[in-house]
């Protein structure tokens, strides 16, 4: 049982100022594995405090001292692996072999590189008669998601701390124990007293306490659309700086010169992988129109190739949805595909055979879609998928932008004209082609309702960073 009912508030772990406190459940099991205290507006006011002090003195770190800092947290990080990888795989249900390779590794990625593109990156220039100095924002609010425990944490926490920036951070209550385990990282590592600040807690009080602080300069959230809205009303009193990773709903776009099976495993394993719950994952796939019968066919082919089931199983492809609320959400949408009309290739409701305990949902693609129907256009974030088909690559690139979301996109193909054409012309804000490796050192964030700003390398730390212009400053 994991029982981390303290926040920690410069550089203490201490009690909160309130009683309530918020259960983590396994949702492979569906039993308690730990709780968490819910923290309250004080809680965020100390923590805040804690922070505005320790700003002038961090702020004024040199960059070799944050470098040093930023790798000291990626060793200590590294030495935890084995304790993150089984907390990722217990409170959200992540595939051990998926937890290590991307959960995990994604989290220590983002330390590395802010600590090397740190090295030479610039804080003054000059131009004509203008001195530019980039000066650290301030004291930074932290809000994440559950469904990327340490990644999301990770690029916003070592971004701050590479601008000489101070933060305070919350976890969501569904996946909070990672973000003690990571806590623990940092302290291990000699971040100093009020540098980073946690508190636990909901979203309602935690993250509202946050996003209206007046003390806080800056507001970085990853999550739903709908709160994402509501942080930018609370951090519009104070005409604070917000940043936004919100949903997406990317298309797959794939060519004719496509093999029909390296079609239907793209479509599979996107769908599939981490449940469904990815806010850039492919979700609408847009195929040739005389390769739509063979590709159904490929699905129903291969589709048990990807293996829903027991997270701690290093076979297994797929684990459960991470709440039970999520679960009935993934539910309702499939039930929605099928009272639009929509036709089922596989998957549909329920739960897979065998698998009566536990959140799990069957990998369910539809066609013949309605183009307006909610679960073509809707973020659904679970293991559902609807596919298109097209006529010319102009009708593709059409479609593929039909949404009001712009977070990522897929092209799959040999033709390097037509792989450029499309991924030039989707609206989004990361295109992969062909399975691509990630660039940790590139921006990631979103066009449209995708959301605001970028996150990851020289990107990510410049929205921690205020120019400032000096006329006049003498050489």
């Amino acid at each position: 049982m994991y029982n981390y009912t303290k926040h920690f508030i410069n550089g203490e772990w201490v009690e909160s100022t309130g009683s309530e406190t918020i259960d983590v459940i396994n949702p492979a099991t569906e039993e308690k594995i730990g709780e968490i205290s819910s923290g309250t507006e004080e809680d965020v006011d100390r923590a805040v405090k804690a922070a505005r002090a320790a700003f002038p003195s961090f702020s004024q770190t040199s960059k070799e001292e944050r470098v040093q800092l930023l790798e000291n947290i990626a060793n200590e990080y590294e030495k935890r692996k084995d304790d993150f990888i089984k907390i990722i795989t217990a409170e959200l249900g992540s595939p051990v072999t998926f937890t290590e390779e991307v959960q995990y590794t994604m989290g220590l990625n983002h330390f590395k590189a802010a600590a090397k593109i740190l090295r030479d990156f610039e804080f003054t220039e000059r131009r004509e008669n203008s001195y530019i100095q980039k000066d650290a924002i301030g004291v930074a609010g932290l809000i994440t998601p559950w469904n990327f425990p340490t990644n999301q944490i990770s690029t916003k926490l070592a971004s701050a701390l590479a601008s000489g920036s101070t933060v305070v951070f919350k976890p969501a209550s569904k996946t909070p124990i990672a973000s003690v385990l990571l806590t623990e990282v940092m302290e291990k590592a000699g971040v100093p007293k009020g540098v980073v600040n946690l508190v636990n807690g909901k979203g309602s009080e935690v993250g509202d306490a946050i996003s209206s602080h007046p003390d806080i300069d800056f507001v970085s959230f990853t999550g739903s659309g709908a709160v994402g809205k509501k942080l930018m009303q609370n951090a519009a009193e104070d005409i604070k700086k917000v940043a936004l990773e919100l949903g997406g709903k990317s298309p797959i776009v794939v060519l004719d010169d496509t093999e029909v099976e390296t079609a239907a495993r793209t479509a599979i394993s996107k769908v599939a992988s981490n449940t469904g719950q990815i806010c850039s994952t492919g979700t609408r796939i847009f195929i040739p129109k005389a390769m739509h019968d063979d590709f159904v066919e490929a699905v129903k082919k291969l589709v048990d190739e990807y293996p829903i089931g027991d997270p701690q199983d290093k076979n297994t492809f797929t684990g459960p949805q991470v709440s039970k609320d999520q679960w009935e959400k993934v539910q309702d949408y499939i039930q929605q595909g099928i009272d639009s009309g929509a036709e089922l290739i596989v998957g549909g409701k329920g739960k897979p055979e065998g698998l009566d305990k536990g959140y799990y949902s069957r990998i369910t693609m539809f066609t013949n879609v309605d183009h307006n129907s909610k679960i073509a256009q809707e973020e659904i974030f679970g293991p559902v998928m609807t596919v298109f088909t097209y006529e010319t690559i102009d009708e593709a690139i059409e479609l593929a932008n039909d949404v009001i979301y712009g977070l990522a996109g897929f092209v799959v193909g040999k033709d390097p004209d037509k792989l450029a054409k499309v991924a030039k012309s989707i609206r989004a804000g990361r295109i992969t082609i062909n399975d691509s490796a990630p660039d940790f050192t590139a921006p990631f964030g979103g066009f449209k309702q995708s959301g605001i700003g970028r996150e990851w390398g020289d990107y990510g730390i410049e929205e921690f960073l205020e120019p400032k212009t000096i006329l006049g400053m003498p050489k």
